[in-house]
């Protein structure tokens, strides 16, 4: 059988993604079959690989499971969590996989949260280089005039690099209040939200709304479901991974 890159094991076994994986070999803690490994180093499914000691499982055949959630308020994107806060896994039930989050929503925001068991595939959402856009329906206050707009699509400086242009829509206004849909290439910590402070908006509510092709709908907070063939084809090839 055809042998694969050690970071790749690792990243389709779900423990972590791919780029992760090669800063572990880097720093040595990846042993294969009891012996530290170099980057371009290959294994088979019959090799122990472990990482801190802790051995790393890959079935022959592993059931990929892709799902769509609208995370709630409230809760943390971890897969457990030292404060003891809910966490977003607390909401997964009935899986027969175990499954991790793609990228995250910080705990007041909320909306359309992926989660895979597919190391590969949630690497390839989460790479800057894909350029997988997302859009957030974003309420400010108190007001916003055609200068913060034009900020806001053009770039901020943020932890001290300018974002990517964005697409800026003003969806409603209300006194004291603007509701925004705001389309980006990028998935930096907390982007909207800096975004929004760095132009002098305070964010009142965050929802992710879409993820490329992928579209939150009528899907109820704290609830979930797997992606249809069809939306798995489509962010398939948005990523450029078509299968």
């Amino acid at each position: 059988m055809e042998k694969i890159r050690i970071q790749k094991m690792i990243a389709d076994s779900g423990f972590c993604s791919r780029r992760k994986a090669e800063e572990l070999i880097s720093k040595g803690r990846i042993k294969l079959n009891g012996r530290p490994v170099k980057l371009g180093d290959k294994c088979g499914f019959k090799d122990i690989i472990t990482i801190d000691g802790e051995r790393i499982y890959m079935p022959k055949k592993k059931n990929f499971i892709y799902i769509m959630m609208n995370k709630p308020r409230g809760y943390v994107t971890t897969v457990s969590d030292e404060l003891d806060r809910r966490c977003v896994m607390d909401l997964i039930e009935d899986v027969e996989e175990r499954v991790y989050p793609v990228g995250r929503l910080d705990r007041n925001s909320e909306g359309l949260l992926l989660f895979t068991n597919d190391g590969e595939f949630a690497n390839n959402i989460m790479h800057p280089s894909r350029h997988i856009t997302k859009t957030y329906r974003v309420t400010v206050r108190p007001d916003i005039n055609d200068e913060q707009l034009v900020q806001l699509s053009e770039g901020v400086e943020i932890d001290g690099k300018k974002t990517l242009p964005a697409t800026v829509v003003v969806k409603e206004k209300q006194q004291g209040r603007v509701v925004l849909l705001i389309t980006i290439k990028e998935g930096r910590n907390r982007q909207i939200r800096k975004m929004c402070e760095a132009v002098g908006l305070e964010v009142a509510r965050l929802r992710r709304i879409s993820v490329g092709p992928l579209r939150l709908g009528m899907l109820k907070p704290g609830t979930w479901r797997e992606l249809t063939p069809d939306e798995l084809r489509a962010i398939r090839t948005a990523i450029g991974k078509e299968k």
